[in-house]
């Protein structure tokens, strides 16, 4: 099926589901789950080794968080794949600080974010340190904040972004710049 017809099937099962049709959800998940495991390779990959959290059990808990999300109003796939992918993160961030909590602080390693941040993630990457410096700028620019959460952690194009955000891709592409430099310079401190 060409992806210009998916979208366009995504978006009319999404709304059905939206408007209370539980079917439309049974056939949104084997349409949308190649990509919901995409998202979920990627934060399992910023994950250490012997993550007791494996890429489909992520991708099953954000399902379980979605379903009481079934009245939301979804614009698009783009918009639904944001969501998914922000869910995933608080999914990840809150097991992140119970293993923390569970240690005592548990001697977690911080690296630098690297400049190749679409490509690749580093596997000793702190979550819960990234977390917290997402959302000190997210309260400073939250706008440049959202445009991490998409990109890095969504796996969105600029243009899907763009699409999400209704900002222009020159914009997205500035805040990303900025937001990189912005997040390095947070997460260095500690």
């Amino acid at each position: 099926m060409p992806e210009e017809r998916q979208d366009g099937d995504i978006t009319a099962l999404l709304h059905a589901w939206s408007g209370g049709d539980s079917r439309a959800l049974e056939e949104l998940v084997p349409l949308l789950n190649r990509e919901l495991h995409r998202i979920a390779r990627r934060y399992m990959a910023a994950q250490p080794a012997g993550h007791t959290l494996q890429t489909t059990a992520l991708v099953n808990e954000a399902y379980l968080h979605l379903i009481d999300a079934q009245r939301a109003s979804w614009a698009d796939r783009s918009h639904f794949l944001a969501v998914c992918s922000q869910t995933m993160r608080r999914i990840l961030v809150d097991h992140a600080r119970a293993r923390q909590a569970a240690k005592r602080g548990g001697g977690a390693v911080v690296a630098p974010l690297e400049e190749a941040w679409v490509a690749a993630v580093e596997p000793d990457t702190d979550v819960v340190a990234l977390d917290e410096a997402l959302d000190a700028m997210a309260k400073v620019y939250p706008r440049k904040a959202k445009v991490v959460e998409l990109r890095f952690f969504g796996g969105l194009s600029v243009k899907e972004t763009a699409a999400v955000l209704e900002i222009s891709e020159e914009s997205v592409a500035r805040d990303w710049r900025l937001a990189r430099a912005w997040l390095a310079r947070e997460i260095g401190k500690e």
